[in-house]
């Protein structure tokens, strides 16, 4: 026994090592309640999964008796990971829906028995019908907006005769009359119950119903879960709140971890309150705050300060403001955050495509790139932009990784090659060969597909999981594929998805939690950041929360831009946002420095004109060919077979999939310009400066109908 508790001792110390001092005294504040401010990059989920595992090995409390909670599936996912290569594989981590339901489901034959219902995972099919009910008609946008005024009234506990005070009390504005949406909501309500449904709101607040009103429930529950860590806890809304201290049954083992700074979700319910207020609530609390930030380079978390405390524009408010953390920048030297300003998106696209073409040539990997946007509505400018380039991209929000029929028919032949002995093999290498081997019976291949459109999709969720492998293996060089299909279980059960190859496109909600090696923080416009109706002092201060979140999830290279027009051609009526003012150079001008002159096609003013009739083109394809598509071509079909051949002679020589060479809408602009020389070929739309040096004298060559020499390596 006394060799045990030694060895269990000596595996505790272990788990303290390599800690910064106050990520150790999180580790070391074993007992509740404990408060910890933890700033943007800082190790959060370092120490508090420490403070878990070093909590299990001294004998504090049983992993069995731990619930971590957490708002996402994927931050979940990891900490699960985290705590079993800590030694506390038995800890629990879950959302809090996720917890609610699992007990729900586990409880509801016991206290309520019948049909348990079935959860709706979105709001808007049902408010449709709702609506229809109430003999009001709205389109796709007012329902959305409608579905959110449901769910934010469910989460603060307002109802729906008192959403109309309730909502002007907080400063919403409803996307339709206030009494509409209350009788949606009623509605809403009553075909819920009668359909037998449940939304993730009903769930928790049943889920606390029910240990409120069955005594032995109650105790079961509390005797399960006896010592409780929140991450995020600024994110925290009503009702969480409630099944949380409804767990908790008045014990205070409770370790709550989160940042006020990084408080963007209000608008769905979310208060920072309970975090700012904890030590009001728990005098007893210790508090312990996290400042050194690892993830950036001292030139990023400048900006980030710069962002939060509002220099140059009179200063940040708010008393989310009063307790911001100045973070301390633990790395080496990075390259100076960049300002950009274009005079339309469309240029403003096209030239982050360039620069992540520079990057990912550089050997910075796609999957460490993204583009933040405020909007969903910005997408679509820069999807454009990286197909015309051949950029592989993955637009963060889609489907849910494990939910595509590609992946759980490959999760299905995965099980079945584990079943019957593919798991031979135990090293690292049979695993990889073998999840590969089983992927290709569902058509991966080693060369993406052509395109971007659903073959594509399908070859990068297949080549998600051959990379799933790869990473296991790295983590553990014996890894099976057993283990492997359990890891993937486990993962589609909390649906914790692996990154996709890709740069990634997303919102800067839909960021927070996730980091990038390089990052374009566009369209940072006066009216998009802040968002235009984001008017009382404390929505504005929340926007400005928000780039603080965009800035701070970049590890090196960042670049913020923003344009002058929508479009081509538009007036230039906008401003950089205010969020700016003082931080970025004034110097800025439309045109991006070093950019050749044959390249400037966009920021030259107006649109650009068709080659065969002059009208002004808008659409992206007319743009690329350079005239109206109804406008007449002189294509030359021999020269388009010659390209498009030698398009792919030069894709298998350097493993990459043909449109990452050139698209087919560049081939066939090439084919019927014939360009005879570098600036001509310059001019033609996905002919950029680093395309130009390793492609143009090939392509030159074809158009004068010679043989190219042997293509050039991809990174000369």
């Amino acid at each position: 026994m006394g060799d045990a508790t030694r060895g269990g001792r000596l595996e505790a110390e272990a788990v303290l090592a390599g800690l910064d001092p106050e990520q150790r005294a999180v580790a070391e504040a074993v007992r509740g309640p404990v408060c910890v401010l933890a700033g943007a990059g800082t190790g959060k989920t370092r120490a508090i999964t420490h403070r878990i595992a070093y909590a299990t090995l001294t004998g504090v409390v049983a992993p069995q008796r731990v619930l971590a909670v957490t708002f996402t599936a994927r931050a979940a996912g990891e900490l699960r990971g985290r705590l079993r290569a800590l030694g506390a594989p038995g800890v629990q981590a879950r959302t809090f829906h996720a917890a609610a339901l699992r007990q729900l489901t586990y409880f509801w034959p016991r206290v309520i028995g019948g049909e348990p219902p079935k959860i709706i995972e979105s709001k808007i099919g049902l408010v449709a019908d709702a609506a229809r009910a109430c003999r009001l008609s709205f389109g796709r946008t007012e329902l959305r907006d409608l579905a959110g005024e449901v769910e934010w009234a469910k989460v603060t506990q307002t109802r729906p005769e008192d959403y109309a005070a309730a909502a002007a009390k907080a400063g919403r504005k409803p996307p339709v009359d206030a009494v509409d949406v209350a009788r949606v909501y009623v509605m809403y309500e009553s075909l819920r119950r009668e359909r037998n449904l449940l939304d993730f709101e009903g769930m928790l607040e049943l889920t606390a119903a029910v240990l409120t009103e069955h005594r032995e429930v109650a105790n079961q529950v509390r005797d399960q879960y006896r010592y409780f860590v929140v991450d995020e806890y600024q994110d925290v809304n009503p009702l969480q709140k409630l099944l949380l201290d409804t767990w908790l049954g008045g014990r205070d083992d409770l370790c709550v971890v989160g940042d006020p700074s990084q408080t963007i979700y209000s608008f769905t319910g979310a208060t920072p309150s309970y975090l700012l207020d904890f030590t009001s609530d728990h005098p007893s609390a210790k508090v312990i705050r996290l400042v050194r930030d690892y993830r950036s380079t001292p030139q990023v978390v400048k900006l980030a300060n710069d962002v939060l405390a509002g220099r140059g524009h009179g200063g940040a408010r708010g008393e989310a403001n009063r307790h911001r953390l100045e973070l301390i920048a633990q790395r080496d030297d990075g390259p100076e955050p960049s300002f950009a300003e274009y005079d339309d998106e469309v240029a403003e696209a096209e030239d982050v495509a360039r620069k992540v073409t520079k990057l990912t040539d550089s050997g910075v990997p796609a999957r460490e790139v993204a583009v933040l946007f405020r909007i969903n509505a910005q997408s679509q400018a820069y999807e454009q932009a990286f197909a015309d380039a051949g950029i592989p991209y993955v637009l963060r929000g889609a489907e849910r990784f494990f939910d595509r029929p590609a992946v759980r028919e490959a999760v299905v032949r995965l099980r079945g090659a584990a079943r019957s002995g593919g798991d031979a093999e135990t090293d690292g290498t049979g695993l990889i060969l073998t999840v590969r081997h089983v992927l290709s019976g569902v058509g991966f291949t080693d060369k993406a597909p052509e395109g971007t459109g659903a073959a594509r999709e399908r070859w990068e969720s297949l080549a998600a999981l051959a990379q799933l492998a790869e990473d296991m293996v790295a983590a553990d060089a014996d890894a099976g594929l057993a283990g492997f299909v359990a890891e993937l279980q486990e993962r589609a059960a909390a649906q914790h998805a692996p990154q996709l190859e890709g740069v990634t496109l997303a919102s800067l909600h839909a960021a927070k939690g996730l980091e990038w090696d390089a990052l374009f923080l566009v369209g940072l416009t006066d009216g998009t950041l802040p968002i235009i109706y984001a008017e009382t002092p404390e929505q504005i201060e929340e926007e400005r929360r928000l780039l603080y979140v965009g800035v701070t999830r970049a590890r090196e290279h960042l670049a913020l831009s923003w344009s002058l027009a929508r479009s081509p051609g538009g007036r230039k009526v906008r401003r950089s946002s205010r969020f700016l003012d003082g931080i970025a150079p004034r110097t800025s001008t439309s045109t991006p420095p070093r950019i050749a002159k044959a390249e400037r096609r966009h920021v030259a003013k107006g649109p650009q004109p068709c080659r065969v009739c002059s009208r002004p083109l808008t659409a992206a394809l007319e743009r690329k060919l350079g005239r109206c598509q109804g406008c007449p071509a002189d294509l030359d079909e021999a020269l388009f077979a010659g390209l498009k051949q030698w398009r792919m002679d030069t894709a298998k020589e350097q493993k990459i999939p043909s449109y990452v060479v050139f698209t087919d809408a560049t081939l066939q602009a090439i084919a019927e310009r014939r360009p005879t020389s570098e600036p001509e070929l310059a001019l033609i739309s996905g002919v950029g400066a680093a395309k130009l040096g390793r492609y143009g004298a090939s392509v030159l060559a074809l158009c004068r109908g010679e043989t190219p020499a042997t293509s050039p390596d991809l990174l000369d």
